[in-house]
């Protein structure tokens, strides 16, 4: 098995998931100033007009959400094997 360097870090994590932690996991969204300026840096990353401030300010966006995205998926995985 390929264990890449995200799994190792976010194993833990998903190990000490219970039902009621899992769905407040996959409930988890941005609250709206935040996804404005998601969007924002995301508008002015396809028009190629970031700074090198707001590239790096884009970029710890994007690793926080994958990092959310991943635990959600393991959080569904742990409802769905519950609910079987």
């Amino acid at each position: 098995m390929n264990t890449t360097l995200l799994d190792r870090v976010i194993e833990p994590f998903a190990e000490c998931l219970t039902t009621s932690a899992a769905r407040k996991i996959v409930a988890l969204r941005a609250d709206a100033e935040m996804q404005t300026r998601v969007d924002e840096l995301a508008d002015k990353a396809n028009d190629g007009q970031l700074t090198d401030e707001e590239r790096a300010e884009y970029d710890r966006y994007l690793a926080a959400f994958h990092f959310v995205t991943i635990m959600q998926a393991r959080a569904r995985r742990l409802l769905d094997q519950s609910a079987a």
